[in-house]
């Protein structure tokens, strides 16, 4: 058993592992919490046949489990409450969403923006923004 707490599979020993691993069939990989688009853990998750890991491609006859609900991210809810004493009382700070996909990030702005009037920014990865 093999624990790793590289959270989307992108990095450190647990992607060295996969590597020698996930062709066998007799192995279980366990992905426990949110994985992002685009990562290792989400293709993982999304059941594809072949990942490509340092330039090789790895067929995946592992057998791959989903444990979700243990993600420690709040919701949306939670987060609208937690900005409530910093955007009440007519302050203003610039509040920039860089955590998360499109959609629940454009949510959230929308959120925001209802119900505190402040137009938050979507930065793309890669884009510099000034504060």
């Amino acid at each position: 058993m093999i624990i790793a707490g590289a959270g989307m599979c992108n990095g450190g020993r647990i992607v060295h592992h996969l590597r020698q691993h996930l062709h066998k069939a007799n192995t279980h990989v366990t992905i426990v919490g949110y994985q992002a688009e685009g990562t290792l853990g989400r293709r993982l998750v999304n059941r594809e046949p072949v990942v490509r890991i340092h330039q090789q491609e790895i067929e995946v006859r592992a057998q791959v489990h989903t444990l979700g609900g243990l993600s420690a991210h709040a919701g949306r809810t939670t987060l609208l409450h937690w900005l409530t004493p910093l955007l009440s009382g007519g302050a203003r700070p610039a509040v920039a969403l860089t955590h998360g996909e499109d959609k629940p990030r454009q949510a959230l702005a929308a959120g925001i923006a209802e119900r505190y009037g402040v137009a938050a920014i979507l930065p793309r990865f890669g884009e510099h923004i000034d504060l």
